[in-house]
């Protein structure tokens, strides 16, 4: 049965006429990120109790008036205040193992899912609203919020306190205790401070005497206060019982996926079972859509960097290619550049390990070189599904570049990464890998090499004198640096104490002129192509490090760690 329309509920119940939601529904169409309720609120036409009734309506749940509402201990005790904020929800009853929640959004019905797998009881909407959602956390979680360390404490309390317990005795019947509470809620609020704070990755690490769990946010890992060591298999057990892999293998590697609907918005959680010589350990990637934007404008490039960056991309044909050690972004770099270029006129295939982000428009292609689906496979099925522009995810070998440059001969734009220093490196690369110069002059049009730093948070960005010692590392006569400020994060709740909050990307960009194109063709050395970049134009991640030193977004040290080994001689 067809879901009603929240405008038609709204004139059912007579609070619009039909007159009235037609104007609603115009003025939506000038704000395309809001809800018909909100936009109808906004005008006027009717109240936010008016638009909760009609949510209930739609939804077949119940209102609930929080200001009313008296919520048990037990029920807090069953939510932690981190999951309640993360989902917009309030907990209001537990009654035969049915959990009745506020609502700020009811429909994302997704989130009654999310928890029903975290806290192993039926979930219930009922239907409220934001203010009054946030009014009644910020009441009944009043000093009542958990930490890990009270978690840690009810688990001992809850499952023994023999640090020492053996497997046989600890996992005696492994599924259920993966599912006892304290062990959910522990697993629970990780996952979601994990996300709360934007880690891209998090690791639960067995050692001989200790289980770890340090989250990688800003690219440092973080390590949390560590759980018992004997809980460590029911941990990883629960785990996997969320990512559906066998919890009865221990003794091989095992990959799997958790899908979250976390406060409206769908966050991957990517698996990886590693065993280990003191148990299993686990490594969880975070893939928020929300974090990574995938917007040429929001990744940090310079403005003129970026408007030669976007001449390259329109290319009709040739190679871009896009450098970097593991983790510098190279990826959001690339798939930012294809949703620019996602339009109904042309045909975008990709072939990556594996894929990240799901993009609508895009046809997507995972490698399994488990049964020979490679790169240079793939890559030769894409070019008879007629592509336009084709993105491989790496070039690793001499059969990918041979099959990227022949692609790039026959009319198409390829999208590639490789791993090098900076971007005239590149060249090099593609000759060690057996690609002869003249194919290399013949298809490669540009070369963006990439980092990320760091930046600074800007709650509590303090300036400071620099030591003539520090400056002397940015490679700078000191008297010119001293006409610049420099700034440092002092550490405070927002950033953690690191004194850093977000990444920013530092890029050189080489394009490859005909100039540059007969120094390839004459074998040069990578510095003379470098040292001929520079005179075209061409930023070298230093001097775009440096500039994000100037205009106070990151510091020294970032600049300095990430981008010293390119400019040395």
């Amino acid at each position: 049965m067809a879901q009603r329309r929240l405008g038609q509920i709204l004139v059912d119940l007579g609070y619009l006429t039909e007159d009235q939601l037609w104007d609603v529904l115009e003025e939506q169409k000038q704000s395309p990120g809001e809800v018909i309720g909100q936009v109808a609120v906004r005008m006027g036409l009717v109240t936010d109790a008016q638009v909760t009734e009609a949510l209930a309506e739609q939804w077949g749940m119940p209102v609930v008036n929080l200001a009313e509402t008296n919520v048990p201990p037990k029920v807090l005790q069953l939510v932690p205040q981190t999951m309640a904020e993360i989902y917009k929800i309030m907990p209001i009853s537990l009654k035969n193992d049915v959990l009745t929640v506020a609502m700020a959004d009811p429909q994302n019905v997704g989130a009654l899912d999310d928890l029903r797998n975290f806290l192993g009881v039926e979930v219930r909407g009922a239907v409220s609203n934001q203010y009054d959602v946030e009014q009644a956390i910020s009441r009944f979680y009043a000093e009542k919020e958990d930490s890990i360390e009270d978690v840690i404490a009810d688990m001992e309390d809850s499952l023994g306190e023999d640090r020492h317990a053996t497997e046989v005795h600890d996992l005696s019947n492994p599924e259920e205790i993966a599912n006892a509470a304290p062990i959910r809620k522990l697993l629970n609020m990780v996952l979601l401070l994990a996300i709360k704070d934007q880690a891209s990755d998090i690791h639960f690490e067995p050692f001989e005497d200790e289980f770890k769990v340090r989250v990688k946010a800003d690219g440092v890992l973080y390590e949390m206060v560590p759980p018992p060591r004997h809980l460590a298999n029911a941990i990883v057990t629960r785990i996997k019982v969320m990512a559906e892999l066998d919890i009865a293998e221990r003794r091989l590697p095992q990959d799997g996926r958790i899908e979250l609907n976390v406060g409206g918005n769908q966050v991957d959680l990517r698996v990886s079972i590693l065993p280990t010589m003191f148990g299993e350990s686990v490594v969880m990637r975070v893939l928020d859509r929300t974090v990574v934007q995938l917007d040429l404008n929001k990744i940090g490039m310079d403005a003129g960097t970026l408007t030669r960056f976007r001449d390259t991309i329109r290319n009709p044909n040739g190679i871009c290619l896009v450098t970097g050690p593991t983790g510098s972004g190279k990826t959001t770099t690339l798939y930012s550049a294809l949703n620019e270029l996602n339009d109904i006129e042309t045909k975008l295939i990709t072939t990556e390990d594996p894929i990240e982000y799901d993009i609508d428009g895009l046809i997507q292609v995972p490698v399994n070189p488990d049964i020979d689906v490679t790169f240079a496979t793939v890559l030769r099925a894409i070019l008879r599904h007629d592509p336009d522009k084709i993105l491989v995810g790496e070039i690793r070998d001499y059969e990918t570049a041979e099959i990227a440059v022949q692609s790039a001969l026959t009319g198409h734009l390829v999208f590639s990464t490789l791993h090098t220093n900076d971007a005239p490196s590149a060249i090099t690369r593609l000759r060690d890998m057996g690609v002869p110069s003249f194919l290399i002059t013949a298809t490669v049009e540009a070369v963006l090499a990439q980092r990320l730093v760091r930046k600074i948070c800007t709650e509590c960005r303090t300036e400071f004198e620099p030591s003539d010692e520090l400056l002397m590392e940015l490679q700078l006569p000191i008297e010119q640096a001293r006409q610049y400020s420099f700034y440092y994060g002092r550490g405070c709740a927002r950033c953690n104490n690191s004194g850093y909050k977000g990444r920013t990307g530092i890029y050189e960009l080489m394009t490859v002129t005909d100039d540059i194109r007969d120094m390839v063709a004459a074998d040069a050395n990578v510095d003379d192509i470098r040292n001929f970049a520079r005179t075209q134009g061409m930023t070298t991640l230093r001097e775009a490090g440096l500039k994000l030193i100037f205009d106070g977004e990151t510091t020294i040290d970032e600049v300095v760690r990430e981008t010293v080994m390119e400019d040395l001689d």
